[in-house]
């Protein structure tokens, strides 16, 4: 049976694009909804574009009441009927009920060689230790910030001049290719983990 995938998205929705592009012919998912808490995010048209439904949950009039904010989520969430949930740049830190929500059923990508660098700056803080390697890490989504489960990888070298930008530039193809392998899979049922080569 075909998987619903929902994918919660803050800006340009780069690898949103990715996602529901590579969700044709014999993939064993399709998108459902993309949902953004930013009505200016240009993933939003992209989406469009493609067919895919589309929703805002716009965080800012639930000021720092963040159970009333994810419980517009679910709400919206739950009228779309996802098996899966992919983050692709939510800009937003989630309550530990609301994790417990969906546990099992949602992913993210994170610009980092986890459990190297969770959270944020990690272009800068891999160049700054002298790391070799960078690279992304797709997950499965618990409480503890980018500490799920670690589905796949893809690596690359860090260049002597590579600058913050200059990596991030470099890591994001990756992440193109990383993630909607790793959605292809979870949606099979295969949660073994590795490394795209």
């Amino acid at each position: 049976m075909t998987k619903r995938v929902a994918i919660l998205i803050s800006g340009g929705g780069s690898n949103m694009v990715a996602l529901a592009d590579s969700m044709t012919g014999g993939h064993p998912a399709r998108p459902c909804l993309v949902l953004s808490n930013n009505a200016g995010a240009g993933g939003l048209e992209k989406a469009a574009a493609r067919g895919i439904p589309t929703a805002v949950v716009d965080h800012r009039p639930f000021g720092k009441d963040r159970p009333a904010f994810e419980a517009e989520l679910t709400r919206v969430l739950d009228a779309a009927q996802p098996d899966i949930i992919c983050f692709a740049g939510f800009m937003r830190v989630l309550t530990e009920g609301f994790v417990a929500r969906w546990h099992g059923k949602m992913l993210n990508i994170h610009p980092s060689l986890l459990p190297k660098y969770r959270g944020l700056h990690t272009h800068a803080r891999a160049i700054e230790a002298g790391d070799a390697q960078h690279g992304c890490t797709v997950h499965e989504v618990t409480p503890e910030l980018d500490g799920g489960p670690i589905l796949g990888q893809a690596e690359l070298q860090i260049l002597p001049d590579d600058t913050p930008e200059s990596l991030a530039a470099r890591v994001l193809p990756l992440e193109h290719r990383l993630y909607p392998e790793a959605l292809r899979r979870f949606a099979t049922g295969d949660r073994s983990r590795f490394t795209l080569t």
